[in-house]
Parts: structure tokens; C-alpha cells; sequence
């Protein structure tokens, strides 16, 4: 199965693909002859035209090959349905999902972009394809690894058909941040009155969003702000990062998880910011603080999470932020004196981020430490929890059971190979920049 590449945002605002463009034939395929020249085709038979006629409208369920933006034919599945304004009575558009790939390319086509002579018989609507976002390549995988972590693995199969229904379609098309629209990739449970808006413009620094460019300008005119609300409790080079307490900020909390439910596929929004603490990280520069991502984590957590949700901006992303964000995490939870994990479950990629940093962590103490060392020793060491760490061992085969306990097998070579293919670790929290206190309620 090929790839499909992903869109590029570009940061005067335009979206490039990396694929060719689409032909421009109508719903005929090109056809060639054995030496590539083109081959004139036989004109439709009137028998083939009434047959396609008598297609229309697709039905929603109804898989077809649809031709995408690399101007090659994929097997999709119609979601949805709507009339062309001003149309026939069966011109419609349809929604699209490209049945090899993962939701976030779901996308509204046009009828000349699908091959009717490849419609397959309607299926029952209660058959959902659950393979689809598991089917990805491995550069796909590589290029979403640190954008989420949430999971479905918590939902039965019938709440799992009523998630998918109520999230099916995205309402909101793009989104202008800063100095960059972003294609957005999910349906997010915007208020009522935004329904009908394809692309929203946020202010970057209070989140608040609006529907025409020119509320935009006229906002950005009047607010103060050129951070995120909340305290610094970090300033290394360019990067920040702030606290948001969710009880103190709560319009731009519920904003944040507005705009995380973009790019985040999970079935949680919290409304009750409240109980929440937000860490939004920020490039700055002369024009301001610019967020590139977050993570939030509860105030009060009895299963000892130090992070529920996790977000790099897709501008931001491949640039080694969201191992930072991973990382800060732990260094609050060294700071609280206590161990973290993130919030269960994880889905499969949200796992493969953090056992990419819990790898390189455990690889390279074990790598400089000299005798032996328990895991109890390396979860007081790290703040990791010790289940974590065992299973993160256990993957590496650095770890053996013996007589009733299980005893670390550190072998130099196995390390070294380990580390090879651990790959380089990203940023770095300079601790000596984190100015910070734990969370205390006050009274």
C-alpha cells in the first residue's frame, strides 16, 4: 500500500501538497497505449450513461474509487451527503473516507473525483471499518507519533459507533493562528453558532475565535495580551512555557480544548477546565509568544497521572517538541517529589511517543550507572513509575525474572545497540530555567 502525504502548511498561509495535482478530466481515468501515448476513448454508450444515472445519488455507505490530490484512485467510503446549491436534483457532493487511511483525510469531493464504474453495493451503516486507522505507514505514523495521545480503547463497540456518528464530518475546514492556516483533521463540538463556518480565525494569544477576518483585525487592535494568560515558569533561548490554571483562565481553557479537539481524535472534551492545569509552550520572539503546543494535567490525580492530553500544533510539529512536552511533565513530577504516568489509556501511538522517551531515559542511566541498580532506584531517580519502567525493560530484554524478584541485565553491547536505535533524545529541559511550585489549592 503507498503512502499519502500529508499537506505542508506553509507560513504565508497557503497549503501545499506534496502530491501532483489532479487531473482535470472529469470523472474519465487517463488511458494510455504500451509507448505512454494517449488513447483515444470510445464514447459512453447511452446504456452506460442511463446505468450511471441510475447510481445517483450515492447512497451514504457506498464505497467507490475516489481520486485524491496525488491524481491517484483510492477506495473511499461515503459518510455523508449534501446538495449542490443551485443544482440538479441528484448533484450532491459527498464525504468522503479514504478507507486505507486515517480519519484526519476525510474530506468533502466532488462527484467528477469518483469513478462510478467502481461503486460497490451499499453495507450496513453498523459495520465500521476499525482497521482503517491502523492502517497507516510507517512515515504516516512517524509524522503523527507526537501529535496525540488519547485512545478509544476505553469505549465499547456501540459507543464507539455513536462517537464516530456524532464526529463523522469535520464542521470546521482551516483555522488561522498566527501567522499560519492549518488544515484541521477531526470535528470538534464548536457552540451552535460557529455550525456553519469552514474556516475559524483565532487570536494566538487569547484564543478567542471569530468567524470573518475582519473581527480578527478589529480583536487584535483591542487585546493586551502577546502570551498566553497564567505564570512563566520557564524562559530557556526562544522557548517559554506557561502555566494556565483552568479555575483562574476559564474562557481560555475551554478555547484550548476547542482548538486541541481539532487535531485530537479521542472522545473527551473537558468543559470543567477547572479541575485543570495547562502547560502551553510558546516560540517568542519581538512580535510576542507564539504557542506551538500543551499538555494539561489534572490538579488532583488519584492514579498519580501527570498528563491527560497532549498537542504539537501541526506547524510545529518534527521539530522534537512533543518529547519536550513528555519530558517537562516528569520534571514537574520531580518537582512535586512525586512518580507520574500519563493518563490511561493509550492509544498506539500515544504509546510508541512515550516509550521512545522512556526508552532513552532508563538507556542512558543504565548506560553511565556503575554496579547494580533496582527499579525501584530508577523510578525514584526519573519519576517514572516503576509498571512503566518494567514493561519498558521487559521490551528491551533487559530484565530477568529470578527467584522470585526480577534483576536488571544491563550487557554494554545490548545497551549500545538499544541506544543506537533509540536515536537522538530532542530537546532538552534545562532544569536550572524551571522557576516553580507546585499546585496548591487555596483556601
Amino acid at each position: 500500500m503507498g503512502s499519502i502525504d500529508t499537506p505542508t502548511i506553509t507560513e504565508n498561509g497557503s497549503t501545499q501538497s506534496h502530491a501532483a495535482a489532479p487531473a482535470a478530466d472529469g470523472d474519465q481515468k487517463p488511458h494510455a497505449s504500451a509507448n505512454g501515448a494517449p488513447v483515444e476513448m470510445a464514447p459512453e454508450s447511452e446504456a452506460t450513461k442511463r446505468r450511471r444515472a441510475s447510481m445517483l445519488p450515492l447512497e451514504v455507505g457506498t464505497r467507490v474509487m475516489c481520486r485524491w490530490r496525488d491524481a491517484k484512485y483510492h477506495p473511499v467510503k461515503v459518510i455523508e451527503r449534501r446538495k449542490v446549491p443551485y443544482g440538479g436534483a441528484n448533484d450532491y457532493e459527498y464525504y468522503v473516507h479514504y478507507t486505507e487511511f486515517n480519519r484526519r483525510l476525510d474530506e468533502w469531493v466532488k462527484l467528477e473525483q469518483l469513478d462510478l464504474d467502481s461503486v460497490e453495493t451499499v453495507v450496513d451503516e453498523k459495520v465500521e471499518d476499525k482497521v482503517t486507522s491502523l492502517k497507516m505507514t510507517r512515515h504516516q505514523k512517524r509524522k503523527i507519533d507526537e501529535t496525540h495521545v488519547e485512545g478509544h480503547e476505553e469505549l465499547d463497540a456501540a459507543s464507539l459507533r455513536e462517537h464516530e456518528e456524532f464526529t463523522k464530518v469535520k464542521n470546521i475546514a482551516t483555522i488561522e493562528l498566527g501567522r499560519y492556516e492549518i488544515e484541521t483533521w477531526y470535528f470538534s463540538p464548536f457552540p451552535p453558532e460557529y455550525s456553519d463556518c469552514l474556516k475559524l480565525y483565532f487570536c494566538e494569544f487569547c484564543l478567542n475565535f471569530m468567524k470573518r477576518k475582519e473581527q480578527l483585525q478589529r480583536h487584535m487592535r483591542k487585546c493586551d495580551l502577546k502570551h498566553p494568560p497564567g505564570d512563566e515558569i520557564y524562559r530557556s533561548g526562544t522557548l517559554s512555557m506557561f502555566e494556565v490554571d483552568g479555575k483562574k483562565n476559564k474562557v481560555y481553557g475551554q478555547n484550548l480544548c476547542y482548538l486541541a479537539k481539532l487535531f485530537l481524535d479521542h472522545k473527551t472534551l473537558y468543559y470543567d477546565v477547572d479541575l485543570f492545569l495547562f502547560y502551553v509552550l510558546c516560540e517568542c520572539d519581538d512580535r510576542g509568544c507564539h504557542m506551538v503546543g500543551y499538555f494539561s494535567k489534572e490538579k488532583h490525580s488519584e492514579e498519580s497521572y501527570n498528563l491527560a492530553c497532549i498537542l504539537t500544533l501541526p506547524p510545529y510539529q518534527r521539530k522534537g517538541y512533543g518529547k519536550f512536552l513528555i519530558a517537562f511533565s516528569y520534571e514537574l513530577s520531580k518537582k512535586e517529589g512525586k512518580v507520574g504516568t500519563p493518563e490511561r489509556p493509550l492509544s498506539d501511538l500515544g504509546l510508541l511517543s512515550y516509550r521512545g522517551y522512556w526508552t532513552r531515559v532508563l538507556l542512558d542511566i543504565l548506560k553511565k550507572h556503575k554496579g547494580n541498580i533496582s527499579i525501584k532506584e530508577l523510578s525514584d531517580m526519573t519519576a517514572i513509575k516503576a509498571e512503566d519502567i518494567l514493561t519498558t525493560l521487559q521490551s528491551l530484554d533487559l530484565i530477568q525474572y529470578r527467584k522470585g524478584q526480577h534483576v536488571i541485565c544491563a550487557d554494554p553491547k545490548l545497551l549500545d545497540r538499544h541506544l543506537k536505535a533509540a536515536g537522538r533524545g530532542g530537546l532538552e529541559v534545562d532544569v536550572s530555567k524551571l522557576i516553580w511550585t507546585p499546585y496548591k489549592e487555596q483556601s
